[in-house]
């Protein structure tokens, strides 16, 4: 309670309730004096103290939560990243963190990642436990999360050498895995249909093991006007079709192309199946009629790696990777 000095009177275990209490966690912005009944020591928290955030119902935890979904997401800019890995790739990329989160035992475990995150971030909120899980939209969350601005790295359409456009994907793990992929073979950007799952949802985030932050990708509101463009620069447009007779790898992939994909069961729209250049197959046994988007997509841009690894070689140069 506040006595008539202006001093809160507390146990110490009451105080990191306090401090929830007023809603600031432990970014203080006046100093609290507080003392402990039966003592005559005041005790003072100053601005920048590290004070443990336990209440669920401070209003930070109920905006974190806001961020599971894609409206929260919208409304306030932000998305959520959750899991060591995530936030030491925002950190090596130099991605902008606005608030992180994290528990004490994470911070004794990883010293120098919390000791770089406590210069990175705007805000950095030690929580317990309880709180983290809260938080998280995992399960078992590993200790540490942070809130980040939606800021996607745009792709240049005007003069892709290697890129992807996918339609109408709804697997945020399939979206994650093609990311990671694209990355690996060093495609220059990716072109999202509006009606995909969100780039920026968490099992997407988690799905990409942390090349989110190193692929350009643009949410695109007609991505068959998009195709059209390329088709009219000379790009050529491939698409996969269990009807087609060509196989993949028999393909010219040196030459400016784009990766055509679509939607898990449905496949490609008529409209964008109808803009393709080149239709190929991938050739299946056992009776299997169809691969993942993910593996699809893998198989081709390896192919194109391993083409353009070969042009290189004969041109004197070699793998940069």
């Amino acid at each position: 309670m506040i006595t008539n000095r202006g001093v809160y009177s507390a146990q110490p275990a009451e105080l990191a309730e306090l401090v929830d209490a007023l809603g600031s966690g432990p970014s203080v912005s006046n100093n609290i004096r507080v003392q402990v009944p039966g003592s005559a020591s005041i005790a003072t928290v100053r601005p920048g103290d590290n004070v443990l955030l336990t209440s669920l119902q401070n209003p930070l935890v109920k905006s974190i939560r806001k961020l599971h979904q894609s409206k929260g997401r919208r409304s306030q800019q932000q998305f959520l990243l959750e899991g060591t890995h995530l936030i030491q790739e925002a950190l090596a990329t130099d991605y902008p963190l606005t608030t992180v989160c994290y528990t004490p035992s994470w911070a004794q475990t990883h010293g120098d990642i919390a000791s770089a995150l406590e210069q990175r971030a705007d805000r950095v909120e030690p929580v317990s436990e309880t709180v983290l899980e809260a938080m998280a939209t995992t399960q078992h969350p590993d200790g540490v999360l942070a809130v980040a601005p939606q800021i996607l790295l745009a792709p240049d359409p005007s003069e892709p050498e290697l890129g992807l456009a996918v339609e109408a994907l709804q697997d945020p793990g399939n979206l994650g895995t093609i990311i990671r992929t694209a990355v690996a073979t060093g495609v220059d950007g990716l072109w999202l249909s509006a009606d995909s799952v969100a780039p920026d949802h968490p099992k997407v985030l988690r799905a990409s093991a942390g090349q989110w932050f190193r692929l350009p990708m643009a949410v695109d509101h007609d991505l068959g006007a998009q195709l059209a463009s390329w088709q009219r620069a000379g790009v050529q447009l491939v698409a996969t079709s269990s009807y087609a007779t060509l196989d993949y790898w028999a393909i010219d992939f040196t030459q400016p192309t784009i990766l055509v994909l679509g939607n898990e069961g449905a496949g490609l729209s008529e409209r964008l199946q109808g803009q393709a250049t080149l239709k190929v197959r991938i050739p299946m046994m056992g009776g299997v009629e169809s691969l993942n988007v993910g593996i699809s997509a893998a198989l081709l841009l390896y192919e194109a790696q391993r083409q353009r690894w070969e042009k290189e070689k004969m041109s004197g140069g070699g793998p940069s990777g």
